[in-house]
């Protein structure tokens, strides 16, 4: 689906264009056509491949999707991919966005992705002469909001994983609900590293040493989000380690609690021990046995047995393990 399609000379807005004129406003020096697509089908594509002279390959990785973020040179062309992430009822889940950028366009292709980009462009045309830098600078401003989206996405993580920690500590919820919990973190932990790692090595190659021509102008801006991405890693790198931290203090915390419990059943069976040892030797009936006709022998033998057991439940209370 077509969101826009809009032509830009000297970093300003000439006028929305319909696509079958694309190829003309291309022509016009100093001019670039700027065009967004959401779930595109293979025609809508065609089109635009016709229309830009993308290459083969590029289509095809953006008609099929599912790519890891990447930055791919085609001549005096670049297709860079981006995950977005956002959050949908507590669940991590990620979309899509494809970037054909060209000497004289950019065309965006989104898919699986709730979040626009109308802002973005909102943005761009407000600053004309940074607009003007062309479609170097709109390849920046795209890949700049998807990273931006990110950092919402991580202050949440972080939020949930000292709700846990708390949780753990405190003695609140079962610790197999606990465990189930840094799990589900652990796992959007890994949705949101998916997305920032291989599009900080992307990023690199935008600014220092060989750095492609559309991005020379630009590649101070390119830094940035390289700087950013790297705070990013660096958070999901110490939240990776506080889970796998807080999973074996979880479990080491289910092994003590274990341990308590089965303290508490031996101190129990000791104490109850006692009564079956009495029992089972007051209860041999031999003809001749000391106090088993004596009319005290009952009383006095519960009361041995209470006072044995009682002994051994203090001692028991002492140790701590009752």
């Amino acid at each position: 689906m077509l969101i826009n399609c809009v032509a830009y000379q000297e970093g300003k807005k000439l006028s929305d264009i319909p696509v079958e004129d694309i190829s003309e406003y291309l022509k016009q020096p100093n001019c670039f056509v700027w065009v967004a697509l959401r779930d595109p089908s293979p025609e809508e594509l065609a089109v635009m491949q016709e229309e830009f002279g993308l290459h083969e390959l590029a289509v095809e990785d953006a008609s099929r999707g599912h790519q890891r973020p990447k930055l791919e040179e085609y001549g005096d062309s670049l297709f860079a991919v981006v995950r977005t992430v956002y959050l949908d009822k507590e669940e991590l889940c990620s979309g899509e966005v494809a970037i054909f950028v060209g000497p004289n366009y950019v065309l965006s292709v989104r898919r699986d992705s709730a979040q626009g980009f109308l802002g973005v462009r909102a943005r761009a045309e407000r600053e004309p002469h940074l607009l003007r830098k062309g479609s170097g600078f709109v390849l920046y401003a795209l890949i700049d909001a998807v990273v931006d989206r990110y950092f919402p996405i991580i202050d949440k993580l972080e939020s949930d994983l000292e709700s846990i920690e708390d949780r753990i500590f405190g003695g609140h919820g079962a610790q197999r609900d606990n465990i189930e919990r840094l799990y589900d973190l652990k796992r959007n932990t890994l949705v949101l590293r998916h997305a920032v790692i291989p599009l900080m090595d992307a990023m690199g190659r935008l600014h220092g040493g060989r750095v492609p021509a559309l991005a020379f102008e630009t590649q101070d801006y390119f830094r940035d989000i390289h700087d950013h991405l790297l705070r990013i890693a660096g958070r999901l790198d110490t939240i990776r380690d506080t889970i796998a931290t807080a999973i074996q203090v979880t479990l080491s915390m289910v092994a003590i609690d274990e341990n308590e419990i089965n303290k508490q059943l031996a101190a129990y069976a000791a104490i109850f021990a006692v009564f079956t040892a009495f029992a089972g030797i007051w209860g041999m009936n031999f003809e001749f046995m000391p106090e088993l006709k004596w009319k005290y022998g009952y009383p006095m033998a519960i009361t041995a047995m209470v006072a044995v057991s009682y002994y051994m439940y203090r001692r028991f209370k002492k140790a701590g393990w009752l």
